[in-house]
């Protein structure tokens, strides 16, 4: 019997990830490179985004910050060919006591996630060829209030209910939401510091699968959610098994 070898499932197709000079974005650019696409690469720190964008030879990047309302509205007008998926892992958690919290700061955390989504799918969306798939990142540690996570707990439950409602507008362009739980990356080293070691070691013990959640494993999610063109207006959750136990 001839041995069978398959074809990759993004060829022809253009990715383009914001905040893909690191972590989860990098890796997910690069198991679509591997899928056959082409990439398109934005990220903040330009000596990063240039050793990522070699990394996954990607073929254009863009230095901005995604919050920037007016660099992301220029980024997507300037495309001038169509792409087919945009991953967006750009942001980071707010964790404090809301009572004790500038309202700006309150403000800019609820910006940085669910502004950031809408302001993203208005301005890729008319760019995406169906049954391309815009991607967006939230988490699902703070599904379980406690103090200090108001903020964080609020974008991880209404997250889904607007990327449900997205994927109505529009479609046929599909959107869909990876919920993830500790993923071991460069943003949760910094995020826990000298403490980095210890939340490894506590998730190894308890987590049901032993080991911790890498951006690899979100990466293979996010690449299946691109390829999979019956996926749209749903969340997948990827922890490990954190939910299920006390992590």
């Amino acid at each position: 019997m001839e041995p069978s070898f398959s074809q990759p499932q993004l060829s022809g197709q253009t990715v383009v990830v914001l905040g893909g000079s690191a972590g989860i974005g990098l890796e997910t650019a690069r198991r679509a490179h591997a899928e056959g696409a082409k990439l398109i690469l934005v990220g903040r720190e330009p000596g990063r985004l240039k050793r990522a964008a070699q990394d996954v030879e990607a073929e254009r990047t863009a230095v901005f910050d995604v919050q920037d309302t007016q660099a992301l509205d220029a980024f997507f007008a300037g495309l001038d060919t169509p792409i087919d998926h945009v991953m967006v892992t750009a942001g980071r958690p707010t964790y404090g006591r809301v009572v004790d919290m500038n309202v700006d700061k309150a403000r800019h955390a609820l910006d940085e996630h669910l502004v950031m989504v809408t302001q993203v799918a208005r301005c890729a969306a008319p760019k995406v060829r169906a049954p391309g798939a815009l991607l967006f990142m939230g988490g699902t540690g703070a599904r379980r209030p406690a103090v200090g996570l108001a903020l964080a707990s609020t974008v991880t439950m209404a997250l889904p209910a607007l990327i449900a409602n997205l994927a109505l507008e529009v479609a046929p362009v599909r959107v869909n939401l990876i919920a993830a739980g500790f993923v071991d990356t460069p943003l949760s080293a910094s995020l826990l510091g000298s403490e980095l070691e210890n939340r490894r070691s506590q998730l190894r013990t308890v987590l049901p699968i032993h080991r911790v959640v890498g951006p690899g494993d979100v990466a293979a999610l996010a690449v299946h959610i691109m390829i999979n063109t019956a996926l749209t207006g749903a969340t997948y959750d990827i922890d490990g098994g954190q939910q299920l136990v006390a992590a």
